[in-house]
């Protein structure tokens, strides 16, 4: 009886695997990007933006008023940046790239000038070479 017990107890366990993450949208020739879709409801893209920099835990602090990625002052480019940010930190999922339909996946890397955005492999270097300006 004893080692029943045992067997259930191991049984009960949880087994941890890795996996990819499902919906994978990189493309096989290249790298995506996700960016805010022109167009769409003020509203919508100012909640979704509140959410990526709030609950979803984007790093926002480039956009931010004397950030390198503030200039362009537009809710559609600031959206951008924190909405790919989310993107590259959860995975390149097709679902991290939604925000109630508010954006889009784009294979144009929307860099410039100093504001680099985040690219698969860059994402754990993003503050660190911002601040390098890489």
């Amino acid at each position: 009886m004893e080692t029943s017990v045992q067997d259930k107890a191991d049984a009960a366990i949880p087994v941890t695997t890795l996996s990819p993450p499902e919906g994978n949208t990189t493309f096989l020739d290249g790298t995506t990007w996700c960016v805010a879709l022109a167009g769409v409801s003020q509203i919508d893209l100012q909640n979704a933006l509140d959410w990526a920099c709030g609950l979803g835990m984007s790093d926002c602090g480039a956009i931010q008023e004397g950030g390198k990625c503030y200039e362009p002052d537009t809710l559609l480019s600031h959206a951008s940046y924190a909405f790919n940010n989310y993107y590259q930190q959860n995975g390149n999922s097709d679902i991290a790239c939604n925000f109630g339909g508010t954006a889009t996946l784009t294979k144009n890397n929307p860099s410039y000038g100093k504001c680099l955005y985040a690219a698969p492999g860059y994402g754990h270097c993003i503050l660190f070479c911002l601040t390098l300006g890489r």
